[in-house]
């Protein structure tokens, strides 16, 4: 297993990003469940609302499976979104 860092720039459509909030959390609290997504949260204080999703995974190609589901994604509520591969080194992430 590998750990993914996901970051995603919300659009500036506010009213957008509200109407899909409630159910983007409860996909997202699924993948909680589910062992793979293991944190999940908006940045404070960014220019943009933006979010980092640290995600646990055999590849990236299954990361990009479930950020494609995810509910910002599915609406088209998000500017951008990438995902990177993380190696904690220390800290509750590291083997």
């Amino acid at each position: 297993m590998a750990y993914f860092a996901v970051q995603y720039v919300y659009s500036s459509d506010a009213e957008l990003v509200a109407r899909v909030r409630p159910e983007h959390r409860v996909y997202l609290r699924s993948l909680v469940e589910a062992g793979s997504l293991k944190a999940s949260g908006p940045y404070v204080g960014a220019d943009r609302d933006s979010a980092l999703l640290i995600f646990s995974a055999d590849n990236v190609d299954q990361v990009r499976a479930l950020v494609a589901d995810v509910p910002m994604s599915v609406n088209d509520v998000l500017d951008s979104l990438t995902i990177t591969e993380w190696n904690p080194l220390l800290g509750v992430f590291a083997s």
